[in-house]
């Protein structure tokens, strides 16, 4: 590349970080940093979570579905697996869409109503990814504080754990955290503990029938509600054993 080439690409490339920079600053305020997130989900990840303890990628999106952050636990960008980066923007989308003030839906919370015959069937079809935004480059920013995504709407619904609504010290829904990489079992353990970690657990009510923890992850056939079994109920990740995973899920640190 000629010097002036190299002129030209450095301003573009500033231009964008510079962009980025500035629709965080305008859309996040208020939420966890790309460090912020780093460091929780790296923390979350090194506790037994019941799966293959594979390294995760994390995203933070405001209450506007706004991308404010992602990040990955490896040494790089092909540590965990690559399609996880965008179902975890997907996972943070979908919490944040499908939760109130006064109720956390996780998105493992969806996963039985979206089942053929349930009451939700279809919503994993609707509000597709934007797909511009997920696969936007250069793909050496992915997962760096200056990703792509950031700043931009991802939309998308995934109906699988490891997505969670976030709530201030004040008790107000202020957007949602997205985690994939291993089993969706331990990806919801990973996500809970990540954002325990965060300090963003302040949560006023859910469905899973524990009052500590409202938006937890209810197995199938071993519902802390029965009632609330066939609603809101997510198969048993059989990596750990499903009595291991079961147990992990149930002494996750209770919300705030």
């Amino acid at each position: 590349m000629s010097g002036r080439g190299a002129l030209i690409a450095a301003a573009i490339g500033g231009t964008v970080l510079g962009a980025n920079a500035f629709a965080r600053d305008v859309h996040c305020a208020g939420l966890p940093s790309h460090d912020e997130l780093a460091v929780a989900l790296r923390a979350a990840r090194s506790a037994p979570n019941g799966g293959f303890n594979l390294d995760m990628w994390g995203t933070v999106v405001n209450r506007d579905g706004v991308v404010c952050a992602v990040a990955f636990t490896g040494a790089d960008r092909g540590s965990q697996w690559p399609g996880s980066r965008v179902i975890s923007a997907q996972k943070a989308n979908t919490a944040n869409s499908f939760s109130l003030p006064g109720l956390a839906l996780s998105t493992a919370n969806l996963y039985a109503a979206v089942q053929p015959g349930g009451s939700l069937y279809g919503l994993q079809h609707s509000n597709p990814v934007n797909t511009e935004v997920a696969y936007k480059g250069p793909s050496a920013r992915f997962g760096t504080p200056d990703d792509p995504m950031v700043g931009a709407k991802i939309g998308g619904v995934n109906v699988f754990g490891g997505g969670l609504a976030l709530y201030n010290a004040n008790h107000q829904l202020v957007g949602a955290v997205g985690v994939s990489g291993d089993t969706s079992c331990a990806d919801h353990n990973i996500a809970w503990r990540t954002r325990h970690a965060m300090n963003m657990d302040f949560v006023r009510g859910g469905v899973s029938g524990d009052a500590s923890r409202p938006d937890n992850i209810n197995y199938i056939g071993l519902a802390t509600a029965p009632s609330l079994a066939s609603d809101f109920s997510h198969p048993i990740c059989k990596i750990a054993g499903g009595d291991a995973v079961s147990a992990i899920s149930a002494s996750l640190p209770p919300t705030r």
